[in-house]
C-alpha cells in the first residue's frame, strides 16, 4: 500500500508545474499595481513626447515600453557607460530616484539645442559645464512632466539633486532592494534610445495603496471641453417636457365619482382668484394666472417655486 501512495503522489508532482522561485529576487509590486505604473507613464510619455518636440524643433516619439520589477543590482548592469543619470526627490516621498537618459538620446539632445542637426556625437572627454546646464535644463523640465503625469495620484514636488555619469557612484538603495524600472522607447529624428526611470520600492511605499487600479479610475478627472459644452447646451435647449397649468383640486368619494354625470358640478380647492399651479415633468415650478393669448387659452408665470420652499408670487 505504501508503494502505491507513493507512487501515485510521484505521478501527480510530476503532472503539476514547477516554478523556480529566486528568493533573492522577491516580488514587491502586485499586478495591479505595475498596470497603474504603466498607465502613469504612458501619460509622462505623452508629456515628455509634447516637451521635447517644442524644445528640439524636430519629430520626437517617446513610447512607454515596459515596467518591470528588478533588483537594484541587475538596474545599476544594464545601464549603459556615456548614460547620464539624473538623480532626483519627489516630496512628499521619502528617497531619491533615478531618470536615465541613454548617451544616444542625451547626445542627440545636445547637437540639437547646441545649433546642430541632430548628429550622434561619439564624446570621449567628460561633460563640459555648457552640457551640463543644458542637461540640467532638459531634466528640470522634465521633472515637471514627471509631476504632472503622477498628479491623479498624488501631488509631487520633484527636485533635480544631482547629475552622474558612472552608476557606481549611486547608492540610493541597497543592491538586493526591488525597484521598478520604466522604460521609454524614445525617437528623435532618425536617432533611437532609452530613456528609463528608476523608482525604489522604499520610495513607493508609502503611496503603494493608491496605486490599485480602482482607486487610480475613481481619481480621474476628465477636463470638460468647450464644444462639449456647446454640444450639451444644443441638446438641452431641444428637450422636450411636459407642462401641465392645474386650476385647483377636489377631494370626492369613489361613491360620488361614479355618480358623477353631464352637468355636474365641483368644486375646486383654491378660491377664484388664487394663483394657479404650473408643473414641469410633474413637479411644481412656478405659480401663474390663467388668460387669453391670440385667442387661445394661456397661463402667464407670476411666481417661481423652489424645491423645498414655498412659492413666491411676482
Amino acid at each position: 500500500m505504501e508503494t502505491n501512495f507513493s507512487d501515485r503522489g510521484e505521478a501527480a508532482l510530476n503532472q503539476k508545474k514547477i516554478h523556480t522561485y529566486d528568493f533573492k529576487k522577491a516580488l514587491r509590486f502586485s499586478q495591479d499595481q505595475i498596470r497603474t505604473l504603466s498607465r502613469i507613464h504612458e501619460n509622462f510619455a505623452r508629456l515628455l513626447t509634447s516637451y521635447f518636440s517644442t524644445q528640439l524643433r524636430t519629430y520626437v516619439q517617446i513610447n512607454a515600453e515596459k515596467v518591470e520589477q528588478v533588483s537594484y543590482t541587475d538596474f545599476l548592469q544594464q545601464v549603459e557607460r556615456k548614460s547620464i543619470l539624473g538623480v532626483f526627490e519627489a516630496r512628499p516621498l521619502s528617497g531619491s530616484m533615478v531618470m536615465k537618459f541613454s548617451p544616444e538620446v542625451a547626445y542627440v539632445m545636445f547637437d540639437r539645442l547646441l545649433g546642430g542637426q541632430g548628429n550622434v556625437l561619439q564624446k570621449t572627454s567628460d561633460l563640459t559645464e555648457i552640457e551640463i546646464s543644458v542637461i540640467d535644463r532638459i531634466f528640470s523640465n522634465s521633472l515637471n512632466c514627471f509631476e504632472e503625469a503622477w498628479s491623479s495620484v498624488i501631488a509631487l514636488s520633484p527636485e533635480l539633486k544631482e547629475i552622474e555619469v558612472n552608476p557606481q557612484f549611486l547608492t540610493m538603495a541597497a543592491p538586493n532592494e526591488t525597484v521598478i524600472v520604466v522604460s521609454l522607447h524614445t525617437k528623435i529624428g532618425e536617432v533611437e534610445g532609452e530613456i528609463q526611470i528608476c523608482l525604489p520600492h522604499l520610495v513607493l511605499e508609502q503611496v503603494l495603496p493608491k496605486l490599485s487600479a480602482r482607486h487610480w479610475l475613481a481619481n480621474q478627472k476628465k477636463a470638460v471641453e468647450d464644444h462639449e459644452v456647446e454640444a450639451l447646451e444644443k441638446r438641452l435647449q431641444t428637450t422636450k417636457m411636459d407642462v401641465a397649468a392645474v386650476l385647483g383640486e377636489a377631494t370626492v368619494d369613489i361613491k360620488d365619482f361614479l355618480d358623477l354625470k353631464k352637468g355636474d358640478i365641483l368644486r375646486l380647492d383654491d378660491a377664484i382668484d388664487a394663483p394657479i399651479k404650473l408643473y414641469i415633468d410633474q413637479k411644481q415650478k412656478f405659480l401663474a394666472q390663467p388668460g387669453i393669448s391670440k385667442g387661445r387659452l394661456a397661463v402667464q408665470i407670476t411666481g417661481l417655486c423652489t424645491e423645498g420652499e414655498v412659492c413666491d408670487e411676482g
